[in-house]
């Protein structure tokens, strides 16, 4: 509550934490779309950005749940699932003319290694150009969800009573845990090979990323 004439109300949106205006101001100095990454309780949510007087338009956006779409039965907000999330919003800028953005993370603490930044890499990998830290960037083994495997296969071996409890999910969709490293691989190839021919489809030269691979 104001006790003098020099207090000042903030803004609501900054006032409930939904929005930094001293970061945004500054990315919007940068002339570059904003790359936007948000989760909720069940999803990874992108969308590329850009400012207008009347308000943002979005360019293009992604979710997780876009994943069934390509036969994904991981979960759809961990860090693979991220990742993958990256890789489809960068190739989606990319035919829409987006080639550099920078990266908005809105109120989350920036954790090295965390979800937000596994969108980051898929959004790289896509062929985006994202100023960054490589210090801040998931290593492949856990994009790839290798701990989750490692760890699916202990506890199988420890107590295959809790096991099956913990993963039900997965073993519902047929997918033992213990294959998730190799299940991301597929899932990553099925989403290259269809943006690939989008880029194809529309005469739009390959990005260098993906054009060497």
């Amino acid at each position: 509550m104001a006790r003098t004439g020099r207090y000042k109300v903030k803004f609501r949106r900054r006032r409930i934490g939904k929005t930094n205006y001293y970061r945004r101001r500054e990315m919007i100095k940068s002339g570059l779309p904003r790359l936007v990454v948000r989760r909720t309780n069940r999803y990874i949510i992108a969308q590329v950005i850009v400012p207008k007087v009347m308000g943002d338009e979005v360019i293009v956006s992604a979710t997780s749940k876009e994943l069934l779409n390509f036969g994904w039965k991981g979960g759809t907000k961990n860090t693979a699932s991220a990742y993958l999330v990256g890789l489809i919003i960068g190739y989606k800028a990319l035919l829409k003319g987006v080639k550099k953005a920078i990266l908005d993370i809105g109120l989350h603490r920036p954790t090295n290694g965390a979800r937000i930044f596994a969108v980051l890499k898929g959004a790289l990998d896509a062929g985006l150009e994202i100023p960054h830290g490589e210090d801040v960037l998931p290593d492949d083994d856990r994009i790839e969800g290798k701990h989750i495997a490692e760890y699916a296969e202990k506890l199988k071996n420890e107590n295959e009573t809790l096991y099956k409890v913990h993963f039900s999910q997965y073993l519902a969709k047929s997918l033992e845990p213990t294959e998730l490293p190799k299940h991301f691989e597929e899932i990553r190839d099925k989403i290259k090979n269809y943006y690939v021919n989008w880029f194809k489809k529309l005469n739009i030269e390959l990005p260098q990323e993906t054009a060497e691979e």
